[in-house]
Order: structure tokens, then sequence, then C-alpha cells
């Protein structure tokens, strides 16, 4: 136990990373300023800042899903080409690996009863994670809770007829809910109640529509758990599944239930005071096999989205061996990161400032990265969950 413990430990360290001059920022257009390799020793979150014009936000997913733009970023070039075009991209023997999390309808739309003289007050919540706890009083979760000031501990949050909530705990807009009902009865009133959960990017622009119980859902999710889609999986479809298995692409699914932290803020000045929500994941005994199989084999492990690549690394150990694992994950990639069994990377394109725009920084070097978003903004590439795709390389 001990010995895993620390092998877990390790992990999740980042490595240490050597001092960097810092460039001088200049001002600039977009596509310079995005170019310009902005590293410190420190890794000052401003760093990963650029602008990002809201009419690149997209709203709604390509249609076909396979027809979305696909930016190939390589060691000294960039690509323009289509989601359909992977498995030209792709060797015999690769394989993808995909993320089966499957999301749940997490967004819940309530009101609180009239304390005094007040009316009933709407209150907006977003399930975050189940938690444990005796299954007799009901099912518990950590959730948002909007406006949170609307809101205290005791209170209770009806949503429709059946199903209602009490606030054990409230601290700023996090709560603990305790519901009414658990188990198979609370998923379906769930499933009846609840919305997918957009991203708080698309919906501020428009309310959820029923098209996106499907759009914000991959069409190989089999393991219920996210409240955020595995937004690199939203760009498969059967047919495209088909032609990469006949191209000799292989594929293999792990499981990542994506939490609401993808969406937070990162609300510090330098990364090493940024604290990483954590996130359930599990990779089967069989999985790990099969993927240290292709890998031994020759090919590229692929991975889909940064859902699966952070739960790859944090299951390979020092000689890029994956491991089974079962396990919270709250790894936290940045540049000077050294990957260990990650070797291309087919992603969506990020926030400013996020996480996940320093780990593709990191994946595939901060100046390369810098220049190839520079390009997508200048050449209408669509941004975030619903928007394009990029395959990576990653970088000596």
């Amino acid at each position: 136990m001990d010995g895993n413990a620390a092998q877990n430990g390790e992990r999740h360290k980042r490595a240490a990373r050597p001092p960097v001059r810092r460039a001088e920022r200049a001002r600039a257009p977009v596509a310079v300023a995005l170019s310009e390799a902005l590293e410190t020793a420190r890794m000052r979150v401003d760093e990963f800042d650029f602008d990002l014009p809201e009419s690149r936000i997209a709203l709604k997913p390509a249609s076909p899903r396979d027809t979305a733009r696909l930016l190939h970023v390589g060691s000294d070039a960039v690509g323009d080409l289509t989601v359909a075009d992977l498995p030209r991209l792709l060797k015999r023997g690769d394989m993808l690996v995909l993320n089966d999390t499957k999301v749940i309808p997490a967004q819940l739309s309530g009101r609180r009863a009239a304390r005094g003289g007040d009316g009933d007050i709407l209150i907006d919540v977003t399930l975050i994670k189940r938690l444990t706890g005796d299954p007799e009083l009901g099912a518990r979760w950590k959730a948002f809770a909007r406006p949170a000031k609307r809101v205290k501990e005791g209170d209770v949050l009806y949503f429709g007829d059946q199903l209602r909530a009490q606030i054990e705990t409230r601290r700023d807009a996090e709560a603990i809910l305790r519901f009414n009902v658990n188990g198979a009865a609370f998923d379906h009133l769930l499933a009846e109640t609840g919305a997918p959960p957009l991203p708080p990017y698309i919906a501020r622009k428009r309310r959820a529509t029923p098209e996106d119980a499907a759009s914000y859902q991959t069409i190989f999710a089999k393991e219920e758990g996210s409240v955020a889609a595995p937004t690199a999986g939203l760009h498969f479809t059967p047919q495209l599944l088909e032609d990469l298995k006949a191209a000799g692409v292989e594929t293999e699914t792990v499981t990542l239930h994506v939490g609401a932290g993808t969406f937070l803020p990162v609300t510090v000045d330098d990364t090493d005071d940024h604290l990483m929500h954590s996130e359930w994941g599990e990779i089967t005994g069989d999985q790990a096999a099969r993927i240290n199989a292709a890998r031994k084999a020759g090919g590229r492990i692929v991975a889909v989205g940064t859902t699966s690549l952070r739960l790859i690394e944090s299951a390979a150990d020092a000689f890029g061996v994956v491991l089974p694992f079962s396990d919270e994950t709250d790894i936290f990639i940045t540049p000077g990161y050294r990957f260990r069994a990650v070797d291309a990377l087919l992603t969506n394109f990020h926030l400013p400032r996020s996480t996940l725009f320093m780990l593709v920084c990191a994946f595939s070097g901060t100046a390369r990265m810098k220049r190839a978003y520079a390009h997508a903004i200048n050449n209408g590439y669509r941004f975030f969950s619903y928007g394009d795709a990029c395959l990576l390389e990653r970088a000596p």
C-alpha cells in the first residue's frame, strides 16, 4: 500500500522547470501577440492569455460532426483539414484512446419558497459530484447554486413536482444538496427534470434545447457521471470510426468523469497557486494491456481530448507503461511537464488563461501553440466545446 501511494504521488508531480527568461510583451495585433513565446520560470498565468473575438465562440456543433475543421499542428507547420481527414493523418497501428464517460442532465432550474414578504426565488443548480451517504436519506450531491446569496443552509429547493433537495451546507456558490430520493428513482427524476449542463460561455448566450441532449454527448458514451462533455470526442461519427478501422487505426476507451471545475477560471497570478479539482477516472487491466501492446508494437498513443490524456498520464509509470487505475486525479500539466505515454493529442480550442491551454502548450510548445491559435483565429476556426479541433504532435 505504501509503495503504491508513493508511486501515485510521483505520477502527480510536475517535472522541475528550468529558468526561462521572460520575453517582453509587445502591443501587437492578435496574430503577432499570440505568436510570442512568453514562458517564465514562475509560469505566470497571464503568459497564457490571448484575445479571442466573441464571434469565434461556437454556439452549435458542426453537422455532420466530422465536418468540423481540423488544424494539424506538426513540428514546423500547420495544415487546414477536417476531422474526417483523421484516417489519412494517422498511421496503421496507432491507437486512439477515447473517453467513454456519459454526461448526465446536471442542470436543474428550481425555486426556493418565499421567506417573509418575498415571493418564490428562482435558483439554478449545476450538479458537480455525487457524494456518498446513507442511501435511505436520499442522494447527496455537491453543486453550484445561483444566485448563491438567495439560499442558505436548511433551505429546500423544488425542481418540478416530485424532485426536491435541502441545502445541507453552502460556501459561496458551492453547496451540498440532499435530495428526497435516491438510486434509480433519483436517476429517473433527474432525467425528466434536468437539462444538459452547457458550458457557461454557451449558456450565457442561449438556453439548452432538446437537440443539445444528443449533441452534447459522444456516440460512444457509456459510463454515466460527467457534468461536462469530453468535447474532442463529439467530432466522431459511426462512419469515421469505420474509416479509422479500415485504415488500421485501433481504438480503446477509458473513463474519466469530467467535473464542472473544467469551466472554472484560473484566478491566481501564478500557476503554482492554482488548485485543481479532482476527477474520478478508471483504466482497467485489459484496457491498460491493450494500450501498452499498441505502443510496444510501434503505434502511437493518440489521446482523444485532454481528459483522456490526463488520465493516461496519471496512470503511467516513469517508463511510459500504463498501469490499471481507479482513483481520483488532480494532475495539473503545465510547460515543463515530461510526458510519459501520450504521443499525439486530438483536442478542441481552449479558453485563454485556462488550465487546458496550459496543457496544450506543455504538449506542443508554448510558442508553437500561440502561433497555431493565431492562425486559427485569423482563419475563422470555431472555439470551445462545440467548436473545431486540432491534432497536436508532441514537442521533442
